[in-house]
């Protein structure tokens, strides 16, 4: 297809024969490559296919008022001209498609109007060979004169202004026509090469519809002679007719049919069984509503534990921050009053043993303490002061001093630290206030899966929820955790926790309803307690256990007891948490021996007035590491006793307080202690009756014991003698008691040996 040349909207040059509507001079006519006009005999055989089909496609792309864009050139008269009855003239066509306005379409549709109706399928030409065969279309191709005439007509109107006027048959000139025609004659040459690609183009578009309408000649030629009717031809001859193979025939095509029909009557029958079938199915489901409760029910709980977990994860970032605050409180407290204990402990012992050498070197006895020594000394004994009196008001008589825990704290001190504990209680409180109770209350949360159990227990334990309840229950029970202290005397116990309860019950209620070979809600609570409680309890006592304060031990051992004695793992099963928990405890208390154990040893002189400085300060000191042994003992039954021996025997008892009892002056008070000694010693390591010897860790501390003996049998003191029999009696010496008894005609003790 011919390219159309750009169109350029630069005014053309005007010669001055234009301005009278003349044509142009003959060499335009004649130029390189444009066609003569066509003769008759040309015009008649272009007028029979070519004239509707540009007709009706020029009438299809731009109607009277569609000008203003230029769809296509109108090569010929629209479709209703084309098909006028036979009666009208045909040079009336030829003369309206004369008159019709080329002025912008030359330029812009004639290709496309082409290109359109080439397109179109031979059916459309063949439906429509009929009526043309009855109506055969008139149709003219303009020919040169006429084209140029146009060309000039819209040069004409192009040189009225800078547009194209949409009526070309006005005439009008504009006052600035002689202003314009010499910007014109600058463009002389240009727009004689733009006319020569203009008639170029307008040839070839015309050879074009020549080819087209060739083609639909041939095709309506084609399409008559097909559409003829063949006659039937009597001349030919059948071959005989054969009754035989004609039945045959039909046989064979009545065993088919009926092969087919049964076929599809086989079809029909399963499709009504289907139909049948599915009815069935459908009524079943709609009689029973138990699949769709079970499927409300199972999609409710889903989205409750979506829903559960969802806020459980939103919140445990809160708990973990509240957690933080009071673990750092609490270690700051036990960090200070550990502190204070240590240094308290350094100063006065360098205080003692200044004293000591200043004793020795001067005449006058006088020594000058600084500032700083004595603030803390007069604290000190401020202090002590204080428990003196309170142990007065109690009725508490018989007490040593160095027994009491001094974990007395300023006032200020006291102020601060519970201002800051009631500020995380209340944000404990605030944790989930904007809750449901459903999602928070370990009660409501545990219906939830009771009702799972109890509706469907076959699927509540084939989803293992017995394994999932402690992980869903945890940050719920560390919240009620928060304000519990495991070290306080006062705290709370597990089994009044609220939350204990109703794992307990959640527990109980599972013997019956859950399947016997299913056991995994039996294990609700010690998997919490092992995966909650126990790191919770791990942590007290590797930071802010103090294992010298009696209060303190004596609480954590209690809960201890409990949480590894009534509710421990099942058999066969480790728990790492639990040997965790036993490591640290052991750890701590053998870093408190190393730590916190002072017992000084001064000479005779400095100890013998009972209310020297040094002889009390070597009391607290005795009676202070006296009870930490007895700390460490408490925790007979939960540390195994190989490790209880060796820190409580070897390490603390043979190494620091034998030794300080070897010093000591023999008496009563040394007697008592010793007494003291030996109730501090499990009874369960002494429990077999045929033993006649004690424990190889006791061997010095039985030594020590009938030295004693021997010093107090001499004087005044043989009524301690016999508490030092029934001391070696006690911790098993059998051997070494009944020796003393011969030894000194002690024959009434021999029946309390006999009982032991």
């Amino acid at each position: 297809m011919a390219h159309r040349p750009k169109r350029t909207f630069r005014q053309r040059r005007a010669h001055s024969s234009d301005s009278d509507g003349a044509e142009e001079p003959s060499a335009e006519a004649g130029a390189p490559g444009e066609p003569a006009a066509p003769g008759p005999e040309e015009k008649g055989r272009l007028s029979d296919g070519v004239g509707p089909e540009i007709a009706g496609g020029s009438h299809q792309a731009r109607g009277p008022r569609g000008r203003g864009r230029g769809r296509g050139l109108v090569w010929a008269s629209s479709r209703r001209a084309a098909r006028a009855t036979p009666g009208e003239d045909v040079s009336s066509g030829v003369q309206e498609s004369r008159t019709v306005d080329h002025s912008t379409d030359e330029e812009d549709g004639t290709g496309d109007s082409l290109g359109s109706k080439d397109d179109q399928s031979p059916s459309s030409d063949s439906s429509s060979s009929l009526e043309e065969k009855e109506f055969p279309p008139v149709v003219e191709i303009p020919d040169a004169a006429f084209i140029l005439a146009a060309r000039r007509k819209r040069e004409l109107a192009r040189a009225q202004g800078d547009y194209i006027s949409l009526d070309v048959q006005h005439d009008s000139t504009t006052p600035d026509l002689k202003k314009k025609n010499t910007s014109r004659n600058e463009g002389t040459s240009e727009e004689s090469q733009e006319d020569e690609n203009q008639d170029t183009w307008e040839q070839q578009q015309m050879k074009k519809a020549v080819k087209i309408t060739e083609g639909r000649d041939m095709d309506l030629s084609h399409s008559r002679e097909s559409g003829a009717v063949k006659k039937f031809d009597t001349s030919m001859s059948f071959p005989p007719v054969n009754l035989e193979v004609i039945k045959k025939q039909l046989n064979a095509r009545l065993t088919l049919l009926q092969d087919t029909h049964r076929a599809h009557q086989r079809e029909y029958e399963k499709y009504l069984q289907d139909v049948k079938s599915s009815k069935n199915t459908i009524q079943n489901l709609e009689n029973s509503s138990s699949h769709a409760l079970n499927y409300k029910f199972y999609k409710s709980m889903k989205t409750y534990v979506e829903n559960l977990i969802g806020c459980l994860n939103e919140k445990i970032i809160q708990i973990q921050e509240l957690e933080s605050s009071m673990h750092a409180l609490l270690l700051k407290q036990a960090v200070t009053l550990t502190k204070r204990r240590q240094d308290e402990l350094k100063q006065e012992s360098a205080y003692l043993q200044q004293l000591s050498r200043k004793a020795e070197t001067s005449t006058n006895g006088s020594f000058e303490v600084d500032e700083k020594t004595q603030c803390m000394l007069e604290e000190m004994e401020s202090r002590r002061t204080k428990r003196r009196q309170a142990r007065a008001l109690s009725g508490n008589d018989d007490h040593q001093e160095g027994l009491s825990s001094e974990d007395e704290l300023s006032s200020t001190e006291t102020l601060d630290f519970q201002k800051r504990h009631d500020e995380i209680v209340e944000d404990q409180k605030k944790v989930f206030e904007d809750v449901h109770d459903d999602f928070c209350n370990i009660q409501n949360v545990l219906s939830k899966f009771r009702q799972w159990r109890e509706e469907f227990p076959d699927s509540y334990c084939e989803a293992f929820i017995g394994l999932c309840i402690p992980k869903l229950l945890n940050p719920l029970i560390r919240v009620q955790l928060l304000d519990w202290n495991p070290l306080k005397l006062n705290s709370i116990g597990l089994k009044e926790m609220p939350w204990f309860t109703s794992v307990e019950e959640f527990m109980g209620s599972s013997v019956e309803e859950a399947r016997k070979d299913d056991d995994s809600d039996k294990k609700i609570l010690s998997s919490i307690i092992n995966k909650t409680i126990i790191p919770r309890l791990t942590d007290f006592i590797e930071f802010i256990w103090d294992p010298s304060s009696a209060s303190q031990t004596t609480s954590l051992v209690t809960h201890c007891r409990v949480i590894l004695e009534e509710h421990s793992t099942y058999e066969n099963e480790v728990s790492t948490s639990k040997q965790d928990l036993l490591k640290s405890i052991a750890s701590r208390m053998k870093k408190a021996i190393e730590d916190d154990v002072f017992i000084p040893l001064y000479p005779k002189s400095a100890v013998e007035n009972k209310t020297s400085p040094h002889a009390k300060f070597q009391e607290r000191q005795f009676w202070s590491a006296l009870k930490l042994f007895q700390n460490i003992l408490l925790w007979n039954g939960l540390l195994p006793d190989d490790t209880l021996q060796e820190l409580g025997l070897g390490k603390l008892l043979n190494r620091y307080l034998v030794t300080a009892l070897l010093n000591a002056t023999p008496g009563p008070e040394l007697v008592t202690k010793c007494s003291r000694v030996a109730a501090c010693l499990p009874e369960k390591w002494f429990g077999n009756s045929a033993l006649r010897t004690s424990i190889p860790q006791l061997e010095n501390f039985i030594q020590f014991l009938l030295q004693s003996a021997h010093k107090l049998s001499t004087g005044e003191f043989r009524n301690e003698v016999k508490e030092i029999i029934l001391t070696l009696a006690k911790i098993k010496a059998l051997n070494q008691a009944e020796s003393l008894i011969e030894e000194y005609h002690l024959d009434h003790l021999k029946s309390v040996i006999k009982e032991v």
